[in-house]
């Protein structure tokens, strides 16, 4: 199983992986951690991350970037026409009203959703994550902002369906990040002493996240959570563009916002100069050449000139901190730290606000552009059987209040109740009761619109089918489990209708403890809540059951029993209810599938045109490399004749390679490399012949004068060889001898053979001749000299004959008995063995 985490920002991505030694973020194919939330679409395939935004100067039309916050939204969505107008690519609508991505891709005009971009950038992310594990990636953890609404999130994960990623959770970038500072930490307060607070402030590209949390050991509990979507590094940088697109009007008579690549030049220089001006207060120059029409365009800047500029991006900075704490009901004294991450936290300016509100210095320990990465990656391996986590759980937050509405008989009317208020616990499972007599609809929707950055509050409709009354005809009971789960989104989770059976005279009744609870909840009123805990299926998640009745049919059967009836013996049995969802800018389950299928159809062009492309680099890098060494290292293999005639054959290839070979099949680059090795390949082996075949005879001359001065000792009747056969030594005499003149009769005719002609004898022919002599002779003279046993001792009844003495009387020493060399064992005080594993 993968443990992946995957920071999906706005302008660069971020993959963490866990691994023995620990959480690490993994560098892409350019050695580098961060890649960028670009993709980039070609006549003939797609470029994404560093590839593409090597391209958005030049393909800037057709190359997308900042469409995180496309998720989920309509067209007619007010932020997606506002956007629209600072895009150099262009927006449409889909078939189903969402955002869709126009470009160009191979030769024809393309609408991408949302989904489907950035499905195609977590394929990337995908491909870096396979490619630093060495194994498939499936599983995984993809962090989203805490404001995303139900319909974003959901957006998200049916992107990383499109990319094969089975998304284990959605996580809040806060509770990552949150994670990632807590889980290190050895130092926390035991469960039941008060916790420790902290601050996080998250400023990226595109938004402003803080959340203040409470630790203990073992757990983390987020508090609250304040948000704003608009104040991001992208404000500062839209403000940047818009100085200069100023100045250079008044200086130059340039009109920057017409043309788009003008544009986009000038977003990279300003987003330079910010990050320039966070290190340095002096006057920093600002130039590019030939920005417009030839002309070169220059400006200077200082961080005080900036920061009076962002004035009124600045003055946002307070709001979401005094928020949080006022919705935690904290003090400032009740702060243990403030950490801070995300790019833009390193603007001086933002910096010494936050400082200046809490009045405390601020903390950088977690890593500003990893934190969130990490914490995701950290996630994945707590939820993954194939990793060993220290016990940690993590209680979320709602980040709205999310309400219920249905229409209600009883009132005549529409009814409705807040089912999870702002900052409930999450993921967390209710369980809400209804009587009604047929199928009826639950509309969930956030009650306070204008906490919301997205322009409509509903969440969907879910209609729960199958509901008929009882058999007496009164209403039946409906149980209704709503959930926000793992990915912070609200469902219907299930829905059954419990049946009341009265059970006959002298008939046992099959109650149990749960169906007395029914029984006791069905005389709750209308407006009270009833609330019980009780386990969730969600990991380490509490659980709570919501009783509302919206029938008047409950008063009716109150009122019709007599005061003295008996109560009769009933038994429940429950029956599961169908579901139907209709979601908010939900995809289809078909719809899905074929953006799956488009994918796959996507990732195979890709992978073609790579192969095309690097059989075509594969016949340029050969024709520069030859053509450079026919006058260098492979001069002289080759007659001048020849060498000329090659030389013009490579330049015709390279002539052909930008005319009529720019583009052409995968193949016929194959075959035309073919065509220029079955020339070039024989000088290159008669160089590679004259380069190694010197080594070759110096090791087998070594082994034959090795060999030589073995059989010479052996004939001066050296001990050392004296058990060697005769007869085996004659042998080998003669096949050394016999190697020894192939090898001096092989080189004199190499070193009368010109070096254009194929050598006499080949590399692989002196090697093989080297291991026939090793084979043949090593054998034999390298036989080992056999040892020789000592003498052993004889014995005689009285004792050894070796000069001891010894008589009948005299008791056998057991001591001279043992053979020589060894000791005698004692058994009396032997341990016994043991295994040790």
């Amino acid at each position: 199983m993968s443990v992946v985490g995957f920071d999906l920002g706005f302008q660069s991505c971020y993959v963490a992986v866990a691994r023995a030694g620990g959480i690490e973020t993994v560098a892409n194919e350019y050695s580098d951690r961060c890649t960028p939330s670009f993709v980039s679409f070609g006549p003939r395939n797609r470029s994404i991350g560093a590839a593409a935004k090597s391209q958005v100067v030049t393909n800037c039309k057709n190359t997308v970037q900042g469409f995180k916050r496309f998720h989920g939204r309509a067209f007619s969505d007010p932020y997606v026409q506002s956007a629209k107008a600072n895009l150099v690519y262009d927006l449409a609508q889909m078939p189903s009203g969402t955002t869709g991505i126009k470009v160009m891709y191979m030769e024809e005009e393309r609408v991408f959703s949302t989904e489907q971009v950035t499905g195609m950038l977590l394929n990337k992310l995908k491909e870096t994550a396979e490619s630093a594990l060495k194994k498939p990636v499936v599983d995984c953890v993809i962090s989203v902002p805490s404001y995303f609404t139900d319909a974003e999130r959901r957006s998200v994960v049916d992107a990383a369906q499109i990319a094969g990623l089975n998304c284990l959770r959605l996580m809040n970038e806060t509770a990552a990040v949150t994670l990632a500072y807590g889980i290190y930490k050895q130092d926390l307060p035991a469960p039941e002493e008060k916790p420790r607070i902290v601050v996080f402030v998250d400023l990226g590209h595109s938004g402003y996240q803080v959340s203040v949390c409470a630790f203990n050991k073992g757990k983390l509990k987020i508090l609250a959570t304040a948000f704003d979507s608009d104040l991001g590094g992208k404000g500062f940088d839209d403000i940047l563009v818009n100085h200069f697109c100023e100045e250079f009007a008044k200086k130059y008579k340039l009109d920057v916002k017409s043309k788009p690549r003008a544009l986009v030049r000038l977003y990279q220089e300003c987003e330079k100069l910010k990050k320039l001006m966070s290190a340095n207060s002096s006057d920093l120059p600002l130039n590019i050449e030939c920005f417009m029409n030839d002309i070169d365009v220059s400006g200077k800047l200082n961080r005080g000139q900036f920061e009076e500029m962002c004035s009124a991006l600045l003055a946002k900075v307070e709001g979401p901190l005094r928020s949080v704490m006022e919705q935690a009901k904290l003090k400032k004294e009740d702060i243990y730290a403030v950490e801070i991450v995300g790019g833009a936290s390193r603007i001086p300016a933002v910096k010494e606000r936050i400082g200046k509100f809490f009045g405390k210095e601020l903390s950088t320990t977690l890593n500003a552009d990893e934190a969130v990465a990490r914490g995701c990656a950290l996630q994945c391996a707590i939820l993954s059987p194939a990793f060993k986590v220290r016990e940690f759980s993590i209680t979320d937050v709602v980040p709205y209040s999310i309400s219920l509405k249905w229409n209600s008989s009883a009132e005549d009317g529409l009814s409705d109740c807040e089912v999870f208020p702002k900052n409930h616990a999450a993921p967390f499972s209710k369980v809400l009761t209804f009587y009604r007599k047929e199928p009826f609809t639950l509309e969930a929707y956030y009650n306070n619109p204008k906490e919301l950055p997205f322009p409509t509050a509903s969440i969907g409709q879910f209609l729960i089918q199958n509901v008929v009354p009882q058999a007496s005809g009164e209403s039946a009971k409906v149980k209704v489990k709503v959930r926000v789960n793992v990915h912070g989104v609200f469902s219907v989770s299930s829905a059954s209708l419990v049946e009341v059976v009265k059970v006959a005279d002298g008939e046992e009744p099959m109650e149990t403890d749960q169906v007395k609870e029914e029984e006791g909840k069905m005389q709750v009123d209308q407006e009270e809540q009833k609330i019980q805990s009780g386990d969730n299926d969600e990991k380490k998640a509490d659980a709570e059951e919501m009783e509302t009745s919206t029938d008047d049919a409950k008063q009716e059967k109150k009122n019709d029993q007599p005061p003295q009836a008996k109560k009769p013996k009933v038994k429940t049995k429950t029956v599961d209810l169908p579901i139907e969802n209709k979601l908010q800018g939900q995809l289809s389950s078909q719809e899905l599938n074929t953006f799956v299928e488009n994918e796959g159809k996507m990732i195979m062009q890709d992978k073609l045109e790579k192969e095309r492309n690097d059989a075509k680099n594969n016949v340029e890098e050969y024709v520069y490399d030859t053509r450079d060494k026919l006058h260098g290292v492979l001069e002289k293999f080759v007659n001048e004749a020849d060498r000329d005639a090659f030389s013009l054959k490579l330049e015709d290839t390279e002539n052909w390679l930008y005319e009529d070979g720019e583009d052409q099949q995968k193949q016929v680059y194959i075959d035309k490399l073919a065509e220029l090795k079955l020339i070039g390949q024989p000088i290159r082996d008669r160089y590679m012949e004259a380069e190694e075949r010197p080594k070759a005879f110096d090791e087998l001359g070594r082994q034959i004068q090795m060999y030589m001065k073995i059989i010479e000792a052996y004939k001066a009747k050296d001990e050392q060889y004296d058990h060697l056969d005769e007869l085996e030594v004659t042998r080998v005499e003669k096949q050394i001898t016999d190697a020894m003149n192939w090898m001096n009769s092989k080189m004199n005719q190499q070193n009368s053979q010109d070096l254009t002609v194929d050598p006499v004898v080949k590399v692989a022919e002196i090697r093989a001749k080297n291991k026939e002599l090793y084979s043949s002779c090593n054998p034999v003279l390298s036989k080992a000299k056999p040892k020789v046993e000592p003498p052993k001792e004889e014995k005689t009844e009285n004792g050894p004959v070796n000069g001891q003495e010894g008589t009948e009387s005299q008791p056998r020493n057991p001591d001279k008995v043992l053979p020589a060399g060894t000791e005698k064992e004692s058994t009396e005080n032997k341990l016994p063995e043991m295994d040790i594993d």
